[in-house]
């Protein structure tokens, strides 16, 4: 279903690279493909500059205007000169800006504009935060046409102001395929509402990846065309396919697990009918008409059934009941600081473990089966608190907050290539996405903590480089612990320079739709935390382990005493 119009809270600043569902540099569907924009008015229209109004006035109404629907913007155009109307383009993309602006009449007879740069959507729909100081300005130069007010230098694409940013736009994922074609992964998207964005969304698809994700994942969709328009009958979805030649079998099932996963979140979709040319798909097993439960092996928020949460008591390893885990770690043998637990993704049995054990100055990494004895297999001065992704049998740390290390079950230690985390700083932080697509950094530069997101790209030969560090919440500057609350999005301990310090929030993976989350029932600031899809989240704060539910944080054992421990956990 639909995640809904995006929320953006005071604190996010963010720059948004342009336009929203027009396609401008992919190759048309013959027809056959919908428009991005409706061809008439939706919902709310903006009107024309009033006879006389004032220069202010002209560049303010210029701004509403962005929240049309109508395409190539005729509203805005009646702001412009008549030679910037005909060279200005609506297409290249949106930049957002608060919905609190100024607008000041200069010296020079222009009018300034400035306001809170919240970020840039692109014409493929892609979100990008703003970075450096978040202000947005424009000088508008005015001159008289006919005796009234026209602007003649408009910024590129679209000024659009936050409110109808959200009141026009829907947060969708076009999702793709890990590596390892066990899941679906999400690529965040913004798009029109209206008849066109079930075909617009296949279209997102179909052109592939976002530049910062496209590395990382493979899209069985790529080379072929859409027919026809996509359709929707009911609670069907129909999508005709071209070009799909000999694909394979596996290559089909991921096709149509994309599909699938994609079209499942508009408003009253349930199904999603597949044909190449107008025939079925060449595919044995799935039905005609598919749901996400016949692709649920490839859901992008499983998580194993039995992962109860765990967390660490005076060293000891202990599970959210408040019983020690099997074996010598819950004995507190080890004298754990940290660990992690990956699961058996068929059983979803607890497969294998490795802890942080700090002594004598020096942090070692040890690893074993879970409930087993552990071994150490890497040492350093510091070590982070290990992180496991759900597709892969491997554990990764950052070692010396420089290096960062993947540790294959069984294996040797190997180093992940990270080749611009050196430039933005220290790395205090690493938490794998549940796909094992995406990597979470938490890195210190001087006296803040920002929250960076990279790309895990692996080779055929083995090498494995985390790249594209992209910041996420540049208003969020003392970042102290992440986790992963779905595929799509992040949880984070930070402080906005406010006097509440440290507590959690919510924010997308690409840094669209910061919120609070409340901290009513802790004792006090959280220090660190732990999430999972279809987890309840869990936080360490005064010493013990908390659990939110229903908005407020309780204990772990419910009308008990609070249960002490920190470094709390889910396996995945």
């Amino acid at each position: 279903m639909r995640r809904g119009p995006a929320v953006v809270a005071a604190l996010v600043l963010g720059l948004l690279p342009a336009c929203s569902t027009v396609p401008s540099s992919s190759s048309p569907v013959a027809i056959t493909e919908a428009p991005a924009r409706p061809a008439g008015e939706v919902g709310i229209e903006p009107i024309g500059p009033a006879p006389d109004a004032p220069p202010e006035e002209i560049v303010r109404g210029f701004v509403d205007a962005a929240a049309s629907t109508v395409q190539r913007h005729p509203v805005a155009r009646d702001h412009l000169t008549p030679d910037a109307a005909a060279t200005w383009s609506d297409e290249t993309g949106i930049t957002l800006v608060g919905a609190d602006y100024a607008t000041v009449t200069t010296d020079a007879g222009t009018v300034a504009m400035t306001g809170d740069l919240v970020g840039t959507i692109d014409p493929r729909g892609v979100f990008t935060a703003a970075s450096g100081t978040g202000v947005f300005t424009h000088e508008f130069a005015l001159a008289e046409v006919g005796g009234q007010w026209r602007i003649s230098n408009p910024p590129e694409g679209l000024v659009m102001l936050v409110p109808d940013f959200e009141r026009l736009y829907d947060d969708l994922a076009a999702y793709f395929v890990d590596p390892t074609g066990q899941r679906v992964v999400p690529d965040p998207r913004y798009l029109l509402g209206g008849e066109a964005q079930p075909t617009t969304l296949v279209q997102r698809l179909i052109d592939g990846p976002s530049p910062a994700l496209a590395a990382g994942v493979d899209n069985a969709l790529s080379g072929v065309t859409l027919t026809r328009a996509v359709t929707v009958s009911g609670s069907t979805v129909t999508v005709d396919l071209a070009g799909l030649g000999d694909t394979l079998p596996a290559q089909l099932s991921q096709l149509c697990a994309q599909l699938v996963w994609t079209l499942d979140q508009l408003d009253g979709v349930s199904s999603v009918e597949i044909t190449t040319n107008g025939d079925p798909l060449p595919l044995e097993g799935p039905p005609a008409v598919q749901r996400t439960d016949d692709w649920a092996a490839f859901s992008p928020e499983s998580v194993p059934a039995d992962a109860d949460g765990h967390y660490l008591d005076a060293g000891r390893l202990m599970t959210v009941d408040a019983q020690p885990a099997p074996g010598p770690a819950g004995s507190g043998a080890y004298a754990l600081t940290a660990a992690a637990v990956s699961a058996d993704p068929r059983t979803s049995a607890l497969t294998d473990m490795v802890g942080v054990s700090v002594g004598g100055g020096t942090a070692s990494l040890l690893a074993g089966r879970y409930g087993q004895d552990l071994a150490p297999v890497l040492s350093a001065g510091r070590l982070s608190t290990p992180t496991v992704a759900a597709t892969r049998s491997e554990f990764w740390v950052v070692r010396d907050e420089t290096t960062v290390v993947r540790v294959p079950a069984g294996g040797s230690p190997q180093p992940v290539n990270a080749p611009t985390l050196a430039e933005r700083g220290r790395a205090t932080a690493l938490q794998l996405s549940p796909d094992g697509v995406r990597a979470a950094v938490v890195v210190r530069n001087g006296e803040t903590s920002d929250l960076y997101v990279g790309i895990v790209v692996r080779s055929d030969d083995g090498s494995v480089v985390l790249r594209d560090l992209r910041e996420v919440v540049p208003s969020l500057g003392a970042v102290s612990d992440v986790a992963w609350r779905t595929a799509g999005r992040l949880m984070v301990l930070a402080a906005d320079g406010g006097e509440e310090g440290v507590r959690p929030f919510l924010v997308g993976v690409d840094g669209w739709g910061l919120e609070e989350v409340p901290t009513a029932g802790l004792p006090s600031p959280p220090t660190a935390l732990a999430a999972a899809p279809g987890q309840d989240p869990l936080v360490s704060a005064g010493g013990s382990v908390w659990e939110l539910s229903g908005g407020t944080w309780v204990t772990l054992i419910r009308g008990q005493q609070p249960v002490p421990g920190t470094e709390p956990f889910y396996p995945v």
